[in-house]
C-alpha cells in the first residue's frame, strides 16, 4: 500500500505527484499553494481561450441545466447540430459531416475505420493499407498508435499493433533534408519515396496517406516544405486513396489560420481536430469527413459501424461552440497570426545565437525550439540526460508551463521545447514567457554538463 499522504490518481509520472491546479485565469494557473504558473503552451496545445471564459462557463452551465446527456442510438441535440452547422455547414473543402466524439484519438480511430468503411461500401475491399510518416503522432489508443510513427509511444505495445500500417519519412527539413537539396529537391524526393510506398504495396490495397500538416508534440511544431501536401495529394488522388490529415494538434486556429490545410493549398478527405475545438472547457474532438464518403455509407448499408458512449456530449458540444463563436467574433486568428509573429520574434532574439539551440519553427502560436549539444553539427545531448525533462521541471519551478519532449530526431535522441499558449495571450505576457524559458534552458543545460 502507498503511505496515505500519497494521492490515489493514477498520475502519468508514478514517482512524484504533481501541483494540484486549483483555478485559473486568463493565460495563468494557480495552484493550490497559491503560486501563478503562465500556462504557455496550453497544457497540450488544448486551452485556446486561456482559463475561466465566462462565456464558455455560462454556455456549460445553461446546457447542464436543459439537458446533460442524451445517448446517440436515441436522441440528438440542439446543441450538436449547432455544432455540426458552425464545423461543417459551409463544406469547408468539401468537408460536409462532423462525427462528434471526445478526443483525438477517438477522432483518430474513428478516421481509420471510417475510411476502411468507405472502402468496403464502394466495392474496393482490397483497400486494407495506410501509410504514415515517421516522428508522427496519431493518438494513443491502438490504431492510432498504429498509426503514429513516435517510435518511443510505439515500443511497449508493438506486439498489439496492426501491419496494416507503413511508414515513410517526415517532412522534416531540419534533419531530414540532405545539404545538397534545396527545398524543392527534398520534397521531390519525399514525394518519391511515397510513390514507391503505393508501388510496394499495390496502389489497390491503398486506403489512405495520414500526416499532421504541422507535426505537433513528436518532432515540434513541424511544417512541411512549400508544395509538400499538394504532390502528396496528387499522389493519393492518382491512386485513388484518401487523403486523411489529423489536425488534433495544430488545427482549430492554432496556426493562424481555423484549418492548417488551407496554409497548404490542398483539403483532406477526412479530417481530425480537437483540443482547440472545446478549448479543454470539455473533453470533445470531431472527425470530419467529405460528404461523398458519408453519401456512400447511407447509399450502402446506411450506418457507420462505429460508435462511443459519450458521442456528440451535448454539454461538450455547447461548449465548443461557443468557443468557436469566441474564436470568430473576437477575431482571435488575426491575433494568433499576429501574436505567433511576436514570439517568433522573441524566441530569435533570445535562443537566434544560443550555442545550444540549433531550430527555432512553426506557424501561429505553434511554435518550438529544438536543443542540441553542438549547434554546428547539429548533434544531439545524450538521451540519458533526459534534458528535455529537466527543462521542463525547471521552467515550471520559475512559474512557466511548456511542453518540452525527447526522441526528437528518430523516437530516441533529440530534445525540443513545444509552446502553444492562448490566443488571448498579450505581447507582455509572452515577454514573461520568453524570459522565464531562456532561463529554464539555461539552468537545465548548465546542471546537466557540470
Amino acid at each position: 500500500m502507498p503511505p496515505s499522504s500519497r494521492s490515489r490518481v493514477f498520475h502519468r509520472n508514478l514517482r512524484a505527484d504533481p501541483p494540484v491546479a486549483v483555478s485559473g485565469r486568463g493565460v495563468w494557473l494557480i495552484d493550490r499553494d497559491g503560486r501563478e504558473v503562465l500556462d504557455g503552451s496550453s497544457g497540450a496545445a488544448v486551452s485556446c481561450l486561456g482559463h475561466g471564459h465566462p462565456r464558455i462557463v455560462a454556455a456549460i452551465r445553461e446546457q447542464a441545466d436543459r439537458l446533460a446527456f442524451a445517448h446517440t442510438s436515441f436522441f440528438s441535440s440542439e446543441p450538436a447540430e449547432a455544432l455540426a452547422e458552425r464545423l461543417v455547414g459551409h463544406e469547408p473543402g468539401g468537408l460536409g459531416y462532423a462525427y462528434l466524439v471526445s478526443g483525438g484519438s477517438e477522432a483518430v480511430e474513428a478516421s481509420l475505420k471510417l475510411a476502411r468503411q468507405y472502402w468496403i461500401e464502394v466495392g474496393q475491399p482490397s483497400r486494407t493499407r495506410f501509410i504514415a510518416r515517421r516522428q508522427s503522432y496519431h493518438g494513443n489508443t491502438l490504431g492510432a498508435l498504429a498509426a503514429g510513427g513516435n517510435a518511443g509511444r510505439r515500443a511497449p505495445y508493438a506486439a498489439l499493433l496492426s501491419d496494416a500500417f507503413s511508414h515513410v519519412s517526415p517532412a522534416f527539413a531540419f534533419r531530414e533534408q540532405r545539404p545538397d537539396e534545396d527545398p524543392a529537391a527534398f520534397t521531390a524526393r519525399l514525394v518519391a519515396e511515397l510513390e514507391a510506398e503505393f508501388e510496394r504495396l499495390g496502389p489497390e490495397t491503398v486506403a489512405a496517406f495520414v500526416a499532421e500538416p504541422v507535426v505537433g508534440a513528436t518532432a515540434g511544431a513541424v511544417p512541411a516544405p512549400e508544395g509538400y501536401f499538394r504532390a502528396v495529394r496528387e499522389v493519393c488522388d492518382r491512386h485513388g486513396a484518401l487523403l486523411i490529415l489529423d489536425e488534433v494538434m495544430c488545427g482549430m486556429g492554432r496556426t493562424g489560420t481555423l484549418h492548417a490545410w488551407e496554409q497548404e493549398g490542398v483539403s483532406p478527405d477526412i479530417q481530425a481536430v480537437a483540443k482547440g475545438l472545446g478549448g479543454g472547457y470539455q473533453p470533445i474532438a470531431a472527425c470530419l469527413a467529405a460528404s461523398r464518403i458519408v453519401d456512400a455509407i447511407r447509399d450502402g448499408s446506411g450506418a457507420f459501424r462505429h460508435g462511443h458512449t459519450y458521442l456528440a456530449h451535448p454539454i461538450a458540444c455547447a461548449a465548443a461552440l461557443a468557443v468557436q463563436e469566441v474564436i470568430e467574433e473576437d477575431g482571435l486568428l488575426a491575433r494568433v497570426d499576429a501574436m505567433g509573429t511576436y514570439l517568433d520574434e522573441r524566441l530569435t532574439e533570445r535562443f537566434g545565437n544560443h550555442r545550444h539551440v540549433a531550430d527555432i519553427r512553426g506557424r501561429g502560436l505553434f511554435r518550438a525550439i529544438e536543443i542540441v549539444r553542438d549547434r554546428g553539427s547539429r548533434e544531439p545531448f545524450d538521451p540519458t540526460l533526459a534534458l528535455h525533462a529537466r527543462i521542463k521541471a525547471d521552467a515550471l519551478g520559475r512559474g512557466l508551463a511548456c511542453y518540452p519532449s525527447g526522441g526528437t530526431i528518430d523516437g530516441t535522441r533529440g530534445d525540443h521545447v513545444l509552446l502553444a499558449p492562448p490566443y488571448i495571450i498579450s505581447r507582455d505576457e509572452i515577454d514573461v514567457l520568453v524570459d522565464r524559458l531562456g532561463a529554464a534552458v539555461d539552468s537545465a543545460i548548465s546542471s546537466s554538463t557540470s
